[in-house]
């Protein structure tokens, strides 16, 4: 390739995810249990901020922290406590868009990153941002891939994008629908994402008009894997993975596959073939359906999983239980199976904070007997191939 390979950047939300996914990329972005478009990621806090950093650190990654709500008068002296103690942990960027919590990010030292939300969509935009102290801005997700390679021509400013993962019904994630309807802001971190509820159209005349599907604003994923090349031709500095409410094996299928993209771009190795391999293996994680959103110009019909739930992969996840304790010589768990069974054979996952494992289900015990199968409500014993956890959740993987 002419140009640098870009940076990987994944969104991590504990422990477990950065161990799934550190071999695959460069940095990760994550939040702590205030001030993010995730709140629901709690796992990582002002109290455990740099001992995760230095986690991220030890695997050798860059370690950013999203800062990108909206901030209110009172909101300030917390902002100030949370940079502060970012600056102290070693985080490398705060991510953010707010001017309050540019100007404390720049006084504490801090590097700086635009977050998507400044909707940043010209080269201009993106100079008025390096003048007040930031390294890189991570662009509209609105543009398409020639409006970028103008911006990449106009500035030095480091450019991210995104290249994977969910996709927001509105401008660059300015949504106002679950306030509006639950009186919970999507601009605070707390959408109920009313955009992947089931709706109904009904014409003037109150007939209910049929459009092949009922969720009518369900955008589609974005998936960039088959284009690498031509977002590494435009200049781009760095690509990011969206996805931090998603479970680790989605971070692990997903920043694997477009490490292997990058490598083999680096290499010339790079062929369509392979990029349609990579596309069915993260088919088979958590998915809406792909799409190439704005690159290629704005998305029609094709853009909106109107047929299709929240998951499309033929691949689900049935909560059966949760770990109740761990026997470190006898390399096995107690689970209590309080949604579902289990029987010998079935694929599971045991995942928590600090865990994520995959395996079969090789043995089971109830009491002092070896079972065949055990059902919903019942405790049993189970070899494990690795170390868990208390309260850790057991997952039997399944396709339909």
């Amino acid at each position: 390739m002419s140009r640098p390979i870009p940076e990987l950047v994944a969104g991590v939300r504990n422990p477990a995810t950065l161990s799934v996914c550190k071999d695959h990329v460069d940095a990760v972005y994550f939040s702590i249990d205030r001030f993010s478009l995730r709140a629901r990621a709690r796992d990582i806090t002002l109290d455990n901020l740099d001992t995760f950093v230095e986690q991220v650190k030890d695997s050798g990654l860059k370690a950013y922290l999203a800062v990108n709500t909206v901030i209110y008068p009172e909101d300030l002296p917390a902002v100030d406590a949370v940079m502060e103690t970012a600056a102290s942990a070693g985080v490398d960027a705060v991510i953010a868009w707010d001017p309050a919590v540019i100007n404390k990010s720049v006084e504490c030292g801090l590097d700086l990153h635009i977050s998507t939300q400044a909707n940043v969509s010209n080269w201009q935009t993106a100079e008025f941002y390096f003048k007040q102290g930031a390294s890189r801005v991570i662009l509209s997700r609105e543009l398409t891939l020639e409006q970028i390679k103008d911006i990449r021509q106009h500035t030095d400013m480091e450019l991210e994008v995104f290249v994977h993962g969910a996709m927001c019904q509105a401008v660059s994630g300015r949504c106002y629908l679950s306030a509006y309807l639950l009186g919970r802001s999507g601009n605070c971190g707390d959408c109920t994402q009313p955009c992947r509820w089931q709706w109904t159209l009904h014409g003037e005349n109150g007939g209910l008009v049929e459009l092949g599907g009922k969720y009518l604003l369900s955008a589609r994923d974005l998936c960039m894997i088959e284009h690498v090349p031509e977002l590494i031709d435009a200049g781009v500095d760095a690509f990011k993975i969206e996805g931090r409410l998603r479970n680790p094996g989605y971070a692990a299928v997903v920043s694997k596959c477009y490490r292997e993209a990058l490598d083999c771009c680096l290499d010339g190795s790079f062929t369509r073939e392979r990029a349609q391999q990579w596309k069915e293996q993260m088919a088979a994680v958590y998915n809406r359906g792909f799409s190439t959103g704005f690159y290629f110009g704005v998305p029609g019909p094709d853009g909106l999983a109107v047929e299709k739930d929240m998951n499309a992969s033929s691949v689900r996840r049935q909560a059966v239980g949760v770990v109740q304790n761990y026997f470190v010589k006898q390399g096995a768990a107690a689970i209590k199976l309080m949604e579902g069974g289990l029987a010998v054979g079935d694929s599971i996952v045991i995942e928590g904070t600090s865990t994520y494992l995959e395996q079969e289900v090789e043995s089971l015990m109830i009491g002092v007997d070896l079972v065949q199968k055990a059902g919903k409500g019942q405790d049993v014993g189970m070899k494990v191939a690795d170390r868990v956890r208390e309260n850790d959740r057991v997952f039997r993987v399944e396709r339909i």
